[in-house]
């Protein structure tokens, strides 16, 4: 197991709770569409900038067409999540959406994993992972408390 991809998934989850308060403080005076209207023109500069002036990607965005369509809808889901969180955080608070949000997203990824889903490879399920998302999702109802 690598331990760089875990500490990288730790800090995209704490990125995620940060951009999530940071979100809904904005949509509270913007309106929800409006602020992920501008949480994706903001990202897209913020990795234009990176890609083109820093130099950090491989240099493949010409590749873009050989890719297959389903996989650009990864941009529209993109939308839903932000409008998710910033809808959620200021009815539920940050803890308790996140921990919606983490519930329904290893539950999903275990669908994904199982089936090997978008051409990824299959990883399937086992006793302990369905007893660690019933425990996910108990630990979430305690947090309703």
């Amino acid at each position: 197991m690598s331990l760089f991809a875990l500490a990288a998934a730790a800090v995209a989850g704490i990125a995620m709770a940060v951009q999530g308060a940071l979100n809904s403080v904005m949509g509270k005076t913007t309106g929800l569409l409006e602020a992920t209207v501008v949480v994706h023109v903001l990202g897209a500069a913020t990795a234009t900038g990176l890609l083109f002036l820093v130099r950090l990607g491989p240099g493949e965005l010409g590749r873009i067409g050989q890719v297959p369509w389903w996989a650009l809808l990864g941009g529209p889901v993109g939308v839903v999540i932000i409008y998710g969180v910033v809808a959620s955080i200021p009815r539920v608070g940050v803890a308790l959406a996140t921990t919606a949000i983490i519930v329904g997203q290893v539950a999903m990824a275990m669908l994904i994993d199982q089936f090997g889903l978008f051409g990824l490879k299959e990883v399937p399920f086992t006793w302990w992972k369905v007893v660690g998302l019933a425990l996910l999702a108990a630990g979430a109802r305690l947090m309703l408390n």
